[in-house]
C-alpha cells in the first residue's frame, strides 16, 4: 500500500468536529506510557516499550503538525492507521506483562479517537480490528499472564459500547459544529442585509441633503436675481425715459445717432435682468411640449453671464425642425445649463465646446463635447454620485442632480468619449412627434 502521496492531501479541520479532542487524547496516552515504563519498578523490556511509545510520540507529532495546517495526518488512509494502531498496541501489551498490561486500555483510546474523527463504517471496522487484536494477544498468553474469560470478555464488551457511544458523541458534536456554522450564516447574511440597509439609507440621506442644497442654491440665486433686477431695474427706467425724451428733441444726425445706440444698450440691459429673474424664479412643476432648440437657447442665454476664462460664446446654428419634448421647462434647462457650464470649465483657456443635436429611433440625442483633459477612469465610476467633483470650489450635485431630472421625464444622462479628446455628454429625451431628423451645432472657443 503506498501511503506517501497521503502526506500532502489536505482535510478541511472544521470537517473533524473531535479533532482536538483526538489531540489531547493522543498525548494524554504518550506521556502515561512513558511514566508507566519509566516510574514502574522492574518493568520488564523498558528500552524495547520506550522504543515503541517513540514511534507512537513521532505519529503525535506528525498528527499535531499537520493539525496545524488544518490536514489530518494520512487523513485518506483510517483504516492503516487503525490496523496500525491496533498491532502497536498488541506489540505494547506483548512486550509488557501480556492480557493484563496497563497499556490494553489504549484499544479504548484508539476507538474513541477513530469514531470522533471518522464516520461509523471505520469506527466499527477498526473496533474489528482491536478486537482481533485483543483476542490474539489473549490467546498468545499463558493462564497465568491474562485475567481469564472475564478479561476475554470484557474488553471485546467496552470496546463495542465504547464505538456506540463514540459514534453518537462524535454525531452530537458534528450536530452542533453544522447547527453553530447554520447560525454563524444566518449573521453573516443578516449583517450583510444590514449593511445594505445601511447604505441604502446613507445614499437616501445624501439624495435628499442634495436636494435641499441644490433648492437653497436655487433659491438664494433667485433672491439675488429679484435683487438685482429692483436695484438696477428703477435706474435703469429713469434713465431709458430720460433717453425717450431726448430723442423726441430735434437734433442732428450724429447725436439721434447716439440716442438710438443708448436706447438699444438700455433695451438689451432690460432683457438681460428679465432673464435673469424668469431663470431664478421657483419652477413650475408643470410640463408642457417644448422645442428643444428654445430649451437649449434658454440655457445658452443664462450660460453667457458666467465668466468662464477665455470661453467666448457663439451663435450656436439651432434647426426649426428638431423633435419636441414633453419636460418641466425649468428643470430641462438647467441640465443644459449645468452640462454647458461644466464643459466650458472643463475646456479652460482657447477651448472649444460643441452643442449637437438629432432624432433618433424616436428619441431626441442632444450631445455636449469638450475638448478638456478628459475624466480619469476612476472618477468615471462615481461621477453621477453626490458629493462627486473634479473642480476645487464645486459642489459635486450638478451631474447628480441633472441625471435625477432627464431620469424623471424618461431620458437618460449617458457619458461617453467624442471626437475632441475631452469629456461628452449625452441627453437622451423621449420626443412627442416624428419630424423630420434635425440638427444644432453650437461652438465656443
Amino acid at each position: 500500500m503506498n501511503i506517501l502521496p497521503a502526506l500532502s492531501v489536505p482535510t478541511r479541520a472544521d470537517e473533524d468536529a473531535g479533532a482536538w479532542i483526538v489531540l489531547k487524547i493522543r498525548w494524554v496516552g504518550v506521556i502515561l506510557g512513558y511514566l508507566v515504563v519509566n516510574l514502574t519498578p522492574g518493568a520488564l523490556n523498558a528500552p524495547v516499550l520506550n522504543g515503541l511509545l517513540g514511534f507512537g510520540l513521532a505519529f503525535t507529532l506528525l498528527d499535531t503538525w499537520y493539525r496545524r495546517q488544518n490536514r489530518i495526518f494520512l487523513g485518506q488512509y483510517p483504516l492503516f492507521i487503525s490496523f496500525m494502531e491496533a498491532l502497536f498496541i498488541g506489540l505494547l501489551c506483548h512486550f509488557d506483562t501480556g492480557a493484563t498490561s496497563s497499556f490494553r486500555y489504549y484499544y479504548f483510546l484508539s476507538v474513541l479517537c477513530c469514531v470522533l474523527r471518522h464516520g461509523s463504517m471505520v469506527g466499527w471496522i477498526t473496533c474489528l480490528c482491536h478486537m482481533v487484536s485483543w483476542s490474539v494477544l489473549w490467546l498468545s498468553v499463558s493462564g497465568e499472564a491474562s485475567d481469564g474469560m472475564l478479561g476475554a470478555v470484557l474488553v471485546p464488551s467496552v470496546l463495542v459500547w465504547l464505538t456506540w457511544a463514540g459514534l453518537a458523541l462524535g454525531r452530537s458534536l458534528r450536530e452542533a459544529r453544522d447547527e453553530l456554522g447554520r447560525l454563524n450564516g444566518s449573521l453573516v447574511r443578516s449583517q450583510a442585509d444590514l449593511e445594505v440597509r445601511f447604505a441604502e439609507r446613507t445614499r437616501q440621506l445624501q439624495e435628499t441633503q442634495a436636494q435641499m442644497l441644490q433648492q437653497e442654491k436655487m433659491a438664494n440665486f433667485g433672491l439675488l436675481a429679484a435683487g438685482i433686477a429692483h436695484e438696477v431695474g428703477n435706474p435703469l427706467t429713469g434713465v431709458s425715459n430720460i433717453v425717450q425724451l431726448l430723442q423726441r428733441g430735434d437734433h442732428d444726425s450724429r447725436t439721434r445717432e447716439k440716442l438710438d445706440l443708448m436706447a438699444g444698450e438700455l433695451a438689451r440691459m432690460r432683457v438681460i435682468l428679465r432673464e435673469l429673474t424668469e431663470f431664478g424664479r421657483p419652477a413650475s412643476r408643470e410640463r408642457s411640449v417644448c422645442s428643444i432648440a428654445d430649451l437649449v437657447g434658454e440655457a445658452l442665454r443664462v450660460a453667457k453671464y458666467h465668466k468662464r476664462p477665455g470661453s467666448r460664446l457663439r451663435q450656436p446654428i439651432v434647426a426649426d425642425n428638431l423633435p419636441r419634448v414633453l419636460c418641466v421647462r425649468g428643470q430641462i434647462a438647467q441640465v443644459f445649463l449645468n452640462l454647458i457650464l461644466n464643459a466650458l470649465d472643463a475646456a479652460g483657456e482657447d477651448g472649444i465646446v460643441e452643442l449637437r443635436g438629432m432624432e433618433q429611433d424616436g428619441e431626441l440625442l442632444v450631445e455636449i463635447e469638450d475638448n478638456g483633459p478628459g475624466l480619469s477612469e476612476l472618477i468615471k465610476d462615481h461621477l453621477f454620485e453626490p458629493f462627486v467633483t473634479t473642480k476645487t470650489n464645486g459642489t459635486g450635485l450638478g451631474l447628480y442632480l441633472s441625471r435625477r431630472i432627464v431620469d424623471d421625464h424618461g431620458g437618460r444622462l449617458e457619458m461617453g468619449s467624442g471626437n475632441l479628446g475631452g469629456a461628452l455628454f449625452r441627453v437622451v429625451l423621449p420626443s412627442t412627434d416624428k419630424t423630420q431628423s434635425g440638427s444644432l451645432l453650437g461652438i465656443y472657443s
